[in-house]
This record gives structure tokens, sequence and C-alpha cells, in this order.
């Protein structure tokens, strides 16, 4: 297959931007002058492009303040079904962030340290909200946690929506995916909670 060829597939497919991309680079060009011809796929033969990089930068806080909103739960609550859902959103979301952070690191980016800019993020909740659910106990507590919790996990849907659609990242891909599908379904259960 020419690079010609490789070119004209990845952009009338980008859901095999990345299988293509993995396929250009293990083939060595007939000639120096093709290379000029791959200069549209270059961003993914990198490793990732700017959605990519948007997406982890985004997650991490975005992740850090559920993980925040999971530690209320300890003693606030005595509903063992909230307890044990905040309990698996740390388990899952905290190598998460280690797993976003390290793709960051290896691409030579900084993680996100404007956290200022973050509260226009998708689902986040504000300060004074977080205030007030630290001020509630028992099933206002829980109502409240839940309620801001959806929210937050959808706003991880968009999230991870946008970088499915727009990203190159093959484990960034397959992370937004992940994300997908289990906080699609701690939705699912946060709303049978709420009734």
């Amino acid at each position: 297959m020419t690079s010609r060829k490789l070119v004209g597939a990845a952009l009338a497919a980008l859901a095999s931007v990345v299988v293509l991309a993995g396929c250009a680079s293990s083939d060595k060009p007939s000639s120096g002058h093709d290379m000029s011809t791959m200069n549209v796929p270059a961003p993914q033969q990198a490793g990732h492009n700017q959605a990519d990089v948007t997406f982890a930068q985004g997650m991490i806080p975005h992740h850090e303040q559920a993980l925040a909103m999971a530690k209320l739960v300890d003693g606030r609550t005595r509903n063992a079904k909230v307890v044990d859902l905040a309990s698996r959103i740390q388990q899952a979301q905290g190598p998460e962030i280690q797993q976003l952070n390290g793709l960051l690191k290896a691409w030579g980016v900084a993680p996100s340290g404007e956290h200022s800019e973050h509260g226009s993020m998708s689902g986040m909740a504000s300060e004074d909200d977080l205030a007030k659910l630290g001020q509630a106990e028992n099933a206002a507590f829980d109502r409240q946690w839940l309620e801001m919790m959806v929210k937050h996990h959808e706003g991880a849907l968009t999230m991870a929506k946008t970088v499915l659609q727009q990203g190159s990242n093959a484990e960034v891909k397959a992370f937004a995916q992940k994300v997908i599908d289990g906080q699609q379904t701690e939705i699912t259960e946060m709303r049978t909670l709420l009734g």
C-alpha cells in the first residue's frame, strides 16, 4: 500500500487512523520524497493529537473532583449503597488519574495546572455546591451527592464521546470507552437510588 493510499484512507475513515498510522510507522517508505505526502497523519504517527491532550488534561481534575466527592461520603451517610458506590468510584478513578498523568508525561505535556478554568468543564460542581454537600447528612446528603455525581458522570461521558470522535491515540480511545461503559452503568445505578 502506498503512502498516498494510506493518507487517503486515513482522511476517509477517522476511526481507522490509529490502525493505519501503526501500519505506516512500521512500513518503510519506498523513497524519501514519499515522506512529503505523509504530512496529514503526522500527528497520529506521533501517537496523539490535541484532542487527546485536551481530554487527558481535563479528565485529571474532573476525576480528582469525583474522588473528593467520594471521600465526603465517609461519616455523612449510613446508606450502604452510597458508601459502596463511592468506594468503587475511588478504586476506579484513582488509577485512571495515574494512567492519564503517565500519558501526558510520555507525550512531554504538563498536566493542566489552571484549576480556575475547570469550573466550566462539563459536569464540574462549583465550590458552593461542594461546600453545601459537605454540610449535609444522611438522606439529604445522599440525594445531593447522587444528583451531583450523576451530573458529574454525565460531564465525563460528554468529554469521553468527544475524544472518541476527535482523538487519535488508541490508549486514550480505549480509556474513553471504559469511562463511558463504567460511568453509564453508575448513572443508571444512581438514578435507581434517587427513585
